[in-house]
C-alpha cells in the first residue's frame, strides 16, 4: 500500500535548467537587514552565500504567489516613541532574484505572524498573534495588495494562565479545496474554520466553525496531506502533534491521534514546537522542536492518516523556527533562529530520515524560508 501511495504521489520532478532560489526572512534586531536570497544547488542541496534581496524590518514570515512572480512578507518596525508600525508588504521578484517593493497595507492588528496566498492568487490571508484576529486582502493582477476585504476578531481563551488568556491565531491556511481557511489559534486550543470566497475575499464562519485540540496544547501551525484527506497541527505548548481526518464536504476535522514530538522517554524542559510540514510524497510528517533543537520525523499511515514516530534529528543549531522542502522534496532546509544558521538535510525517500549534507549557511536570526523555482 505504501508503494501504491508513492506511485500516486510521486516526488515532483526537477525541471532541467531550472534555477531554485531560497528566500530567507529574518529578525532585524541584530545584524540582519531584511529578506535574503541564496541559490540552491539541485544536485547537492547546497546554498550559496546569502545576499540581501530587500531591506525591510522584521520580515518574520513569507509567502509566494502561485505565479512565482511576487513575494509577500509581514513586516514591522519601531517608531520614535516606542510604538510599532506593522504591515504586510508585496514585492516583485527581479531577474537577479532581488525584490522590488510594490506596496504595503496595514496588518489590521498587532503581531502579524503568518501569511498565505490562496491557489487562485486572488487573496492574501494574514494572522495577527497579539491582536487575536485574522485579515484577508485582495491581490491585484500586478501583485499589489488591496485594502483589507475582511477582518475577523477571535474571542475567548483556554487553560494556560499566561499564554492562553486571550486569542492568539498563529497561522491561516487555505484548504486543498480552496473554499475554506483554517486558523490554528494558540490561545483558544481550537482550529477555527472559515468559508473563503476568493472572488470577494470574504471570510465567514464555517459549519462546523472549529475543531478542538487538547487543553493547554496551543495549536500553532498546520499542514494538509497532498491527498486532501488528512491535516496535521503542531501543539506548541505541549510539544505534541495532532492528526485529523479532513471531511471535504463539510470541512470538519475529526481527531485521529496526538503524539509527542520528542523521542520516547525524552524530555526537554521549555521545549516548544514551531513548524509542521508534510513531505510532497505524502509519506512523512516533520515537526520542529525549539529547545530540544531537533526535527521530529513521523511516518504517515496511508490507510488512515495515523502517525508513527521515527526519529528526532538534531538541527545543528538552536531554535529551529522554520523549515522548508527544496522543490522535489529531496532536501529539507531548517532555519535555526537563535543559532544564526540555515542547515540543509537530505531526505531518505524510503524511510523519511534526515541526514545533514554539510551545507550550513551563517545568517543572523533566520525566521522563515520559501523556495522559488524558475
Amino acid at each position: 500500500m505504501v508503494a501504491l501511495l508513492a506511485a500516486l504521489l510521486p516526488l515532483a520532478p526537477i525541471t532541467a535548467g531550472a534555477e531554485t532560489l531560497a528566500y530567507i526572512g529574518t529578525e532585524t534586531s541584530g545584524t540582519s537587514q531584511g529578506i535574503y536570497v541564496a541559490s540552491v544547488d539541485e544536485a547537492t542541496g547546497a546554498l550559496s552565500p546569502p545576499r540581501l534581496a530587500a531591506a525591510i524590518g522584521n520580515p518574520n514570515f513569507l509567502a509566494l504567489h502561485p505565479k512565482q512572480r511576487w513575494l509577500y512578507a509581514v513586516t514591522s518596525r519601531q517608531l520614535p516613541g516606542g510604538s510599532w508600525k506593522e504591515e504586510v508588504a508585496a514585492f516583485a521578484v527581479q531577474p537577479d532574484g532581488g525584490l522590488a517593493l510594490l506596496n504595503t497595507q496595514p496588518s489590521g492588528g498587532s503581531g502579524p505572524c503568518h501569511i498565505s496566498v490562496d491557489a487562485s492568487g486572488r487573496v492574501l490571508l494574514l494572522a495577527n498573534y497579539n491582536g487575536g484576529n485574522v485579515v484577508a486582502y485582495p491581490l491585484g493582477p500586478d501583485g499589489r495588495i488591496g485594502p483589507a476585504s475582511a477582518a475577523v476578531q477571535h474571542q475567548g481563551g483556554s487553560v494556560h494562565p499566561q499564554r492562553q488568556a486571550a486569542p492568539h491565531p498563529h497561522g491561516i491556511y487555505p484548504d486543498p479545496s480552496q473554499t475554506r481557511a483554517y486558523v490554528p489559534d494558540l490561545g483558544l486550543d481550537k482550529v477555527l474554520i472559515y468559508q473563503l470566497d476568493p472572488a470577494t475575499g470574504r471570510l465567514t464562519p464555517n459549519e462546523p466553525p472549529y475543531a478542538t485540540t487538547e487543553p493547554g496544547g496551543g495549536p500553532r501551525h498546520m499542514a494538509f496531506h497532498p491527498s486532501a484527506r488528512y491535516a496535521y497541527v503542531n501543539l506548541e505548548l505541549s510539544s505534541r502533534v495532532a492528526a485529523y481526518r479532513l471531511d471535504a464536504a463539510t470541512g470538519a476535522l475529526e481527531a485521529i491521534q496526538v503524539l509527542s514530538t520528542l523521542p520516547p522517554g525524552g524530555t526537554a524542559p521549555g521545549n516548544s514546537t514551531a513548524e509542521t510540514l508534510v513531505h510532497p510524497s505524502g509519506r512523512f510528517l516533520y515537526v520542529s522542536n525549539r529547545g530540544h533543537d531537533s526535527i521530529a520525523v513521523f511516518a504517515i499511515n496511508p490507510l488512515d492518516g495515523g502517525l508513527r514516530f521515527i526519529e528526532a534529528t538534531p538541527t545543528g543549531g538552536r531554535t529551529p523556527r522554520s523549515m522548508g522542502f527544496v522543490p522535489g522534496g529531496r532536501f529539507l532546509v531548517a532555519a535555526n533562529q537563535n543559532g544564526g544558521t540555515v542547515t540543509v538535510f537530505s531526505v531518505d525517500p524510503e524511510h523519511g530520515t534526515l541526514t545533514p549534507t554539510g551545507s550550513t549557511l551563517p545568517i543572523d536570526r533566520p525566521n522563515h524560508i520559501r523556495f522559488l523555482q524558475r
